[in-house]
């Protein structure tokens, strides 16, 4: 058994990060087209928006949240330290994943569902978000039934986590931790040993440049009155606009 967390939790990291890194720049140099994510916004736009917006908010917050937790774990510690405040921080965690869950679970269905989005859909589609939810499924398991996971993670998941991009791995802690705790674990390391092979790389290509780009100037020549509306009737005649 210990040989086994010992691949689980020192040898599989490294697999998983490797994979991770390797995979992920092969496929952008060699099929970067394929990179960004199938948009199925105008296939299905009104079930979709009630999924991908809980879902991209709160995966967003989520992976913050534990990302300044293995950042910073002293400075989460000091926050965590007045009950007030750990209160809180762990209400909005658990609130932040199950709209996680909430947003899955309406994409998982929306996909299912349609037939339009059936046809670019594929198998590693449906993998990865089953895979996702049963991820977040198994935080908010540890967050109710193991109490205070941010200050527990700050205190002995963080300095787990620099061992091994220290390269002296340190898995002690971790070993003795309850089976679903450590489940969860491999799990996150899963999601990076598959990350390459998965729409999920459409990360790579978010647009944040348009954070920083300065606002276009769009000026209008034409006539407001005079362009097509949507309740005109139909001519022979090509409209200006079109």
């Amino acid at each position: 058994m210990d040989a086994l967390k010992y691949f689980f939790f020192v040898a599989f990291p490294y697999a998983a990060i490797i994979t991770f890194l390797v995979g992920t720049i092969y496929r952008y140099r060699q099929t970067g087209f394929k990179v960004s994510s199938l948009s199925a916004q105008f296939l299905e736009g009104n079930q979709g928006f009630w999924g991908t917006v809980p879902f991209h908010w709160g995966i967003l917050m989520i992976f913050l949240g534990h990302l300044v937790a293995f950042l910073f774990p002293k400075l989460v510690l000091a926050w965590n330290a007045d009950p007030t405040r750990l209160v809180i921080h762990e209400g909005l965690s658990f609130t932040f994943a199950a709209a996680v869950v909430v947003g899955l679970c309406m994409l998982i269905l929306r996909r299912l569902a349609n037939a339009r989005l059936q046809v670019v859909t594929t198998k590693m589609d449906l993998f990865i978000e089953f895979f996702l939810l049963a991820q977040v499924l198994l935080g908010c398991w540890i967050a109710l039934g193991y109490r205070w996971g941010s200050s527990w993670f700050a205190a002995d998941l963080s300095p787990y986590l620099w061992s091994l991009l220290k390269l002296n791995p340190q898995p002690d802690a971790v070993m003795a931790m309850p089976l679903v705790i450590q489940a969860h674990i491999v799990f996150a390391f899963s999601i990076f040993l598959v990350f390459p092979f998965t729409r999920l790389v459409h990360l790579l290509v978010a647009p944040l440049h348009y954070i920083l780009r300065p606002y276009q100037v769009v000026i209008w020549y034409w006539d407001r009155k005079r362009i097509r509306q949507a309740s005109t009737a139909w001519s022979d005649a090509r409209p200006r606009n079109n």
